[in-house]
């Protein structure tokens, strides 16, 4: 997952509003009680800041894989 994958993910789970706001102020155990935003900040794989998040956010599983991708131009 590429960071710009991430914050797709991001605003589409959450919207962008609230998503912007889930990556600055929620602290995630999983990534050392950073932020998204920090641990991203410090080089962390996007995909791991990704499944942290979304197990914090209680996420279904189902939507944890694959967002943020762009569709596949026709």
């Amino acid at each position: 997952m590429r960071t710009s994958e991430f914050q797709r993910a991001v605003a589409d789970e959450f919207g962008a509003a609230y998503g912007a706001t889930v990556v600055r102020d929620v602290v995630l155990d999983a990534l050392a009680d950073r932020t998204a935003q920090e641990a991203l900040d410090a080089g962390e794989d996007p995909r791991r800041v990704w499944e942290a998040l979304c197990a914090a956010m209680d996420v279904p599983r189902d939507r944890w894989y694959g967002v943020g991708r762009l569709d596949p131009r026709r």
